[in-house]
């Protein structure tokens, strides 16, 4: 009697686990970090471009999307670039864009240099190889 008892006890928490997992993985956001390490405006754009497909088709509450700099796309980030409207378009869609700190460092760039709305990372490249381990896609346009 206990036995089968258990074993009803067991089948119910399978069935309610089962049943939860899809609506569990219907919940979980998608994470997408764009790497951008050169200053060819062109591929800037296409970057930009890319935050703007992914969240269209995902919907942006179900999308968490980084664009992590470093290297030559620093001039970019620059508070007078000439992408400044953009940047502060994808960040108000909802996209993160992290400058690294590394690279700025090298290029004796202050925050002060740089758009005044983005964050920063100590590290790009290390941001992008965490995110990765985490489960993110990491896309390079």
């Amino acid at each position: 009697m206990i036995r089968r008892t258990f074993i009803h006890v067991l089948a119910a928490c399978a069935v309610i686990a089962f049943g939860a997992a899809p609506a569990m993985a219907e919940k979980a956001k998608h994470g997408v970090v764009i790497q951008v390490s050169d200053g060819d405006p062109k591929n800037w754009n296409q970057a930009l471009n890319v935050v703007k497909n992914v969240q269209a088709e995902y919907g942006k509450d179900k999308v968490d999307i980084e664009l992590v700099v470093f290297g030559y796309g620093s001039g970019m980030l620059k508070f007078d670039s000439t992408l400044a409207n953009r940047i502060d378009e994808t960040l108000a869609g909802g996209a993160q864009v992290l400058m690294c700190e590394n690279t700025m460092k090298g290029q004796k760039l202050a925050h002060a240099d740089m758009h005044p709305k983005i964050g920063y990372v100590k590290a790009g490249v290390i941001e992008i190889v965490e995110k990765s381990r985490q489960g993110w896609t990491v896309v390079r346009p």
